[in-house]
């Protein structure tokens, strides 16, 4: 398993990387000490990992929000949704709110995590490419308004990024193209080693190849991690890693 650390002072935390990890109770009880946690996925993701993990949780008790999956869900309500789901369940200051799937469900977890009792602990544990090499690090959280995308959010580290690569096994084609993305974007910031390497293995990590996605992800966390660990309110560096993304937003925006 490899081990990387977002260093923030005392809100520092580990990213963990290996295939199987949801599998791996011991993962848990090392580094998630809340008893009461709740998981937030979506109708994809769930079917597929919810049991796994819920098995990893040992004795915990543990309640469930599903959410719808996509983009379009990434609101205010559904935010709310899991604000009330944590309200009834009385679950105290010291729990902790985990995000199953992909970047949507866990910027929308995230917010809710920083707004309940301002602030409990937050678990991403990242599904997708793009969640793993990007999304899931750094603390950025929130959803979308009418207005614009992700208006309403917050800066609320996590206290954990499990990544399991072997979830990558279930991703689309077109997925993978999307993290895949965010990686070459992390080559021209910053890496022309990374950026040669991927001219000579992209036919492997389009396939899929496990060897080559896990050098990948552990590059580009080693990279996000040392901008958010240096700029963590994007005041001046980090604002590198949006590369793409304004002109992506507006792109959405107009095509959909």
């Amino acid at each position: 398993m490899d081990t990387l650390n977002v260093e923030l002072g005392t809100r520092s935390y580990p990213i963990l990387i290996d295939a199987g990890l949801l599998g791996r109770a011991e993962v848990f009880r090392q580094h998630l000490p809340a008893r009461d946690v709740l998981i937030v996925s979506n109708t994809t993701v769930a079917p597929l990992y919810l049991p796994t993990l819920t098995r990893s949780l040992g004795e915990r008790r543990v309640v469930e929000v599903i959410l719808p999956d996509g983009e379009a869900h990434k609101t205010l309500a559904n935010a709310s949704r899991v604000l009330d789901v944590l309200v009834a369940n009385r679950f105290g200051r010291d729990c902790a709110v985990l995000a199953l799937g992909g970047g949507v469900v866990g910027d929308l977890a995230g917010f809710a995590a920083a707004c309940y009792q301002r602030g409990v602990g937050f678990v991403q544990v990242p599904t997708t490419l793009l969640a793993q090499v990007d999304s899931a690090v750094g603390g950025k959280t929130g959803v979308n308004h009418p207005g614009g995308k992700n208006l309403i959010g917050a800066f609320y580290q996590p206290v954990l990024v499990v990544i399991d690569t072997g979830t990558l096994a279930t991703l689309p084609p077109r997925e993978r193209r999307a993290g895949l993305a965010e990686v070459i974007k992390y080559a021209l910031i910053c890496d022309a080693e990374l950026f040669a390497w991927l001219e000579a293995h992209l036919e492997a990590l389009l396939a899929g190849d496990a060897t080559a996605l896990s050098h990948v992800i552990r590059r580009s966390c080693e990279i996000k991690a040392a901008v958010v660990g240096r700029d963590e309110r994007e005041q001046n560096e980090r604002a590198l890693l949006n590369l793409g993304h304004s002109f992506g937003h507006a792109i959405e925006s107009a095509t959909a």
